[in-house]
């Protein structure tokens, strides 16, 4: 199984989500995380897949999600007018996988309770 890194967990973020964990600690993605991704949000990943790095690198919100305590990276595509969501888990071995992504028709209602808070 092919395994890549595709983006660190910056000190920006940390500070924002109070975070727990190394600034700079590497987020990556496996064969199964894109197939994941493909079988569960095929449209979207085709249409956002090659803009992963940038969602990682420069998100407009990010969050952590309630159910499950992964990390949402969230940027806006402003010629679309559409959210995209790249969610990033820890494993039990304590290393930080992408799991998923997909257009997130609720970011503004998130936005709005302070779920997702604004980067800068």
């Amino acid at each position: 199984m092919r395994v890549e890194k595709i983006g660190i967990i910056t000190k920006a973020v940390i500070e924002i989500l109070k975070l727990d964990i190394k600034e700079n600690s590497p987020i990556f993605v496996s064969d199964g995380n894109y197939k994941h991704m493909c079988d569960k949000h095929p449209k979207d990943f085709e249409k956002y897949y090659m803009h992963i790095p940038e969602i990682i690198r420069v998100p407009n919100y990010v969050g952590i999600n309630p159910k499950d305590s992964s990390l949402e990276y969230v940027k806006e595509f402003k010629i679309n007018d559409e959210f995209v969501k790249v969610a990033i888990r820890v494993s039990g071995h304590g290393i930080f996988f992408m799991r998923s992504m997909y257009m997130f028709e609720d970011a503004i209602k998130f936005i709005k309770k302070g779920r997702l808070k604004k980067i800068d």
